[in-house]
């Protein structure tokens, strides 16, 4: 981001902007993809892979069109967005192939999320002279190569279970009992 800032003349406070843009398209995307279905109604790892891409795709984008802060802040909710289909959507698929032992599935899922999340700045920190453009690309290779990674080594799990449809009705009964 401090490449960006001097690069684009960004404000101090593009950070807080590009950090809640990438917050609110995951909320949103959470939001979608638990509304309607979207991890029951295909195949997870599927979603996975799609998701991985198509984030891949709007990362390497702040590289290849972003021209300043509204272009920036729409690219990082659209990632924020595809994060949905990576997080939960991973703990699905963990959920997938685990009855007993879960919550450490889920722990090891919640670290390599964490890791990949530290990734980036790993990369600039390791030679403080790597460019913005080398670490958005090497993350977006990186992106892709998990998703397919997950798509070649990870098939829908012996324990995959679909959930269930959306009932208007809960909202009655969560906010209003």
């Amino acid at each position: 981001m401090g490449d960006l800032q001097r690069v684009w003349g960004l404000g101090i406070s593009a950070l807080g902007y590009m950090t809640s843009s990438v917050q609110l398209g995951f909320i949103v995307g959470t939001l979608l993809f638990a509304f309607f279905n979207i991890s029951d109604r295909f195949s997870p790892r599927i979603i996975f892979f799609a998701c991985s891409l198509l984030g891949a795709l709007s990362n390497l984008c702040i590289y290849l069109v972003a021209q300043g802060l509204p272009s920036l802040m729409i690219l990082r909710f659209i990632t924020g967005f595809l994060l949905a289909g990576i997080y939960p959507v991973g703990m699905k698929i963990a959920a997938g192939w685990y009855q007993k032992g879960l919550g450490r599935a889920l722990g090891y899922l919640v670290g390599a999320l964490v890791v990949g999340t530290a990734f980036p700045h790993l990369l600039k920190r390791m030679g403080q002279t790597v460019a913005w453009e080398n670490v958005i690309i090497s993350i977006s290779v990186v992106s892709v190569a998990g998703g397919l990674l997950m798509l070649w080594l990870v098939p829908d799990g012996p324990h995959s279970v679909k959930g269930t449809k959306f009932n208007s009705q809960a909202f009655k009964i969560i906010f209003l009992s």
